[in-house]
C-alpha cells in the first residue's frame, strides 16, 4: 500500500513539475513575442520622430508644394494616434495599425518624389541626412516585424502542440496575429513615364 502510495504522489510531483515547465515555457515565448512587439512600436516611434525634423527642413523651400506636407503632417498624426498593446492584438487592430503605418509611408515616399524637383532641397546636408536616416528606420521597422513575426511563431506553436494546448486553454493563452503583406502587395507597381 505504502509502495502504491509513493509511485502515486511520485507521478503527481512530475506532472506538476512537467506542467510547470510547459508553463514557462508557453510564457517565456509570449513575453518574448511582447517584447518584438514592443521593438516593432519603437522602430515605427522612431520614424514618427524624425519627420518633424525633416517637415521643417522642406518649409526651408519657400515654394514647395504645401499639399504633400500636409498629407505627411496627417499621416504622422494618424500613425501615432493608434497604440495597439501585444496582449490585445487582434487581426482587426493589427490591420488599422498596419494601414495608418502604410499611409504614412504612402506620404512620405510622395515627399521623397516631390523633393526631386527641388535642387536646393536635394542639395540641402540637413534633407540629405534625414532622408538617409528615414531609410535607415524603414529597414530597423522590417527587421522589428520580420524579428516579431518569428517570435509569434515560436510562441502559436508552442501553445497549438500538445500537450502544450491544454495547459494554454487552461491559462487562457490564445494565438497572435502576425504582420502580413498589404494586400495587392504581390503585384509589381506600375511605372509609367
Amino acid at each position: 500500500m505504502k509502495k502504491g502510495l509513493l509511485i502515486a504522489l511520485g507521478v503527481i510531483v512530475l506532472m506538476v513539475l512537467m506542467g510547470g515547465c510547459t508553463y514557462n515555457g508557453i510564457n517565456g515565448a509570449h513575453k518574448e513575442a511582447q517584447q518584438k512587439w514592443a521593438d516593432v512600436q519603437s522602430s515605427y516611434q522612431r520614424r514618427a520622430d524624425l519627420i518633424p525634423n525633416l517637415v521643417a527642413t522642406v518649409k526651408g523651400v519657400a515654394d514647395f508644394e504645401s499639399k504633400t506636407l500636409t498629407q505627411v503632417i496627417q499621416a504622422r498624426a494618424s500613425a501615432t494616434s493608434i497604440k495597439v498593446d501585444a496582449n490585445d492584438l487582434t487581426p482587426a487592430k493589427l490591420q488599422q495599425f498596419q494601414q495608418s503605418q502604410g499611409q504614412l509611408s504612402q506620404a512620405l515616399g510622395r515627399l521623397m518624389v516631390v523633393s526631386e524637383r527641388y535642387p536646393d532641397l536635394k542639395a540641402n546636408e540637413n534633407f540629405k541626412d534625414l532622408q538617409s536616416q528615414l531609410e535607415g528606420t524603414e529597414n530597423r521597422i522590417k527587421v522589428s516585424r520580420d524579428a516579431f513575426n518569428e517570435a509569434v511563431k515560436t510562441y502559436n506553436v508552442k501553445i497549438t502542440n500538445f500537450p502544450n494546448v491544454l495547459l494554454a486553454g487552461m491559462f487562457n493563452f490564445k494565438e497572435m496575429t502576425m504582420f502580413a503583406a498589404e494586400q495587392g502587395a504581390e503585384k509589381a507597381p506600375k511605372v509609367q513615364f
